[in-house]
């Protein structure tokens, strides 16, 4: 992928604000496929027609009578420690995080990859905006390439920083590039307190064997039903305000990306359940119920299909490293002297 400045876009009307999608062009430039699949024939076609029901929702899921069981992951805040446009990569990465606790059958600690590796490494996007397609196609290149995938959330937790933020609060002072240390690391040790960082060539990961575009609700459905939630883009400028209830506006343009986890219906108003990155102050406790048709939720969507991952259940642990990480640190290289 080509890393690059992004810039943010002005969405028309009397409540304008600053897109944090890019635009085809925009996209492109970076290298990433404009609703672009990882197979010539996508495994989203070939999924078995079944009957979906009127109602569903992988946060409140119910198999064959057994006691409902909650396969979404943590809700997120893409604006603490500050500001940071990288709803993009919140809302992919939550929505693979689900997929990874089905794959798992919501056995074990939840598994929640590091959007801030993303934002270091993915370019695909910034603090200053993003690709709906991108995460997944970036997760999936560095899975074919090294087998190894987006590190978890406690090598690399989220800062809302990225290169092209570098001067702004927080991330001030801090070289925010690709590197190992920005990739997974640890700091300091018992027996050397306040020690330097130490990045890790060897860390717990998630990878991801394919991806793919949707549009539609009927795809929508097929797809989350199937094999769980998916991220999307929307109009945001009509959640700005939002408090409770079922949002039907008509949406003017995408400008912020989500996940949707199901669907349901009251008072024969069909909607989606999204999950936004704005924390659980925000909304019903972080959600949205999204009419059928509105916001523009059904016009841009991706999937992607979790590979491998690193789980205690699994005991595929690579390397077992040391609290300090000398054992998994980068070796430094000769220099031949002639």
């Amino acid at each position: 992928m080509k890393i690059g400045v992004v810039a943010f876009l002005l969405v028309p009307g009397s409540n304008a604000r600053k897109s944090e999608v890019l635009s085809q062009e925009q996209t492109e430039a970076l290298g990433v496929k404009w609703r672009g699949n990882s197979s010539e024939v996508s495994s989203h076609e070939m999924l078995t027609d079944v009957e979906i029901p009127e109602v569903f929702n992988w946060c409140n899921f119910k198999d064959e009578g057994k006691e409902k069981t909650n396969y979404c992951t943590m809700s997120r805040n893409q604006h603490i420690p500050q500001y940071c446009g990288s709803c993009w990569a919140h809302g992919a990465v939550s929505a693979l995080a689900d997929r990874i606790k089905i794959a798992r059958k919501a056995q074990g600690i939840d598994i929640n990859p590091s959007i801030q590796h993303m934002l270091n490494c993915g370019g695909v996007g910034s603090c200053k905006g993003g690709t709906v397609d991108g995460p997944y196609q970036w997760i999936h290149e560095i899975s074919k390439k090294t087998g190894t995938g987006i590190s978890f959330e406690t090598a690399q937790p989220y800062l809302a920083c990225s290169t092209d933020t570098s001067d702004t609060g927080l991330c001030k002072n801090v070289d925010w590039s690709c590197s190992l240390l920005n990739t997974a690391r640890t700091c300091g040790s018992f027996d050397s307190e306040g020690g330097d960082c130490t990045g890790l060539t060897s860390y717990p990961n998630a990878t991801v064997v394919e991806y793919g575009s949707i549009v539609g609700a009927a795809a929508m459905k097929k797809e989350i039903f199937n094999r769980g939630p998916i991220n999307c883009g929307i109009d945001a400028t009509k959640l700005l305000n939002f408090e409770h209830g079922i949002i039907a506006e008509t949406g003017d343009g995408i400008d912020h990306v989500i996940s949707v986890v199901g669907w349901g219906k009251e008072n024969d108003q069909k909607y989606w359940w999204v999950r936004n990155s704005w924390g659980e102050y925000w909304g019903e406790m972080g959600y949205v119920r999204v009419a059928e048709g509105a916001l523009a939720v059904e016009d841009q969507c991706a999937w992607a299909v979790p590979g491998s991952f690193t789980a205690l259940e699994l005991n595929n642990q690579a390397v077992h490293c040391h609290e300090g990480g000398d054992n998994c640190a980068e070796k430094p290289s000769k220099k031949v002297v002639v």
